[in-house]
């Protein structure tokens, strides 16, 4: 079983159209989208129509929600608030509602995995996963061998053994038959962990793998400024922030 799993494009397009390429060139047919399609980005329409062509079953972030009206945007930092009102204000109609219909979470069967953006205790609470102690209570909320997310776009894979000893991985893994594990697929749009480049998971029959693939940052900055996006959320593209 080959698939990709991406998550957090924040509106993108170049970074979503970098890893669409590169998942193509792979030859996989199979994509998961972990949440935030949308906010801080300068193309939220473009990416939502990519998206909707090319992912089954998205699920929905918190951004997501906030640019339609589903939570209150007055939680958000505000360099995101500002990003997220801009992003409400240039939607479709026709975006917004194909927004609506994204659930906040997705069990795949085939796959034995859990797909939620933030964490699998109370998905729409949007708590952040950063910690083993933050990992070992999430294990007790899903049965499922692999649980997928994003949120914190910072890609990491933890594995729960057997006896309940924890151990963390930040590029790749092989799966153990006696083992479960939280995948943490990092972000396509705006990477947080030091690396520019945009991040999506591989799995490849019994591996994991992070995925690192360049793309045009230098072009999606020029976008954020003509449309006065705050210059906090264009400069930290080049850092991967």
């Amino acid at each position: 079983m080959r698939y990709a799993v991406l998550s957090d494009v924040h509106s993108n397009l170049e970074a979503f159209e970098a890893v669409l390429a590169d998942i193509n060139r792979r030859n996989i047919r199979d994509i998961l989208f972990l949440g935030d399609a949308v906010g801080y980005g300068p193309d939220p329409n473009e990416c939502i129509d990519l998206l909707t062509a090319s992912c089954g079953a998205p699920i929905a972030g918190n951004h997501d929600w906030g640019a339609i009206g589903l939570m209150d945007v007055a939680f958000f930092n505000e360099y995101a608030r500002s990003a997220i009102e801009w992003t409400s204000g240039v939607m479709t109609k026709k975006n917004k509602d194909v927004l609506r219909t994204f659930p906040l979470k997705v069990e795949y069967e085939d796959k034995d995995a859990l797909a939620v953006h933030a964490t699998p205790k109370e998905p729409g609470a949007w708590h952040y996963l950063f910690s083993l102690l933050d990992a070992d209570t999430n294990f007790e909320y899903f049965d499922n061998k692999l649980c997928f997310l994003g949120h914190s776009h910072k890609p990491f894979i933890i594995e729960k053994q057997l006896s309940g000893g924890l151990m963390t991985y930040k590029d790749n893994t092989r799966i153990k038959k006696r083992s479960r594990y939280i995948i943490n697929a990092g972000s396509v749009g705006q990477p947080r962990d030091g690396d520019p480049r945009a991040c999506y998971v591989l799995v490849n029959g019994g591996e994991v793998n992070m995925i690192r693939i360049p793309y045009d940052i230098e072009s999606v900055q020029n976008k954020m400024r003509k449309a006065h996006l705050p210059s906090a959320l264009i400069e930290r593209l080049s850092r991967g922030m």
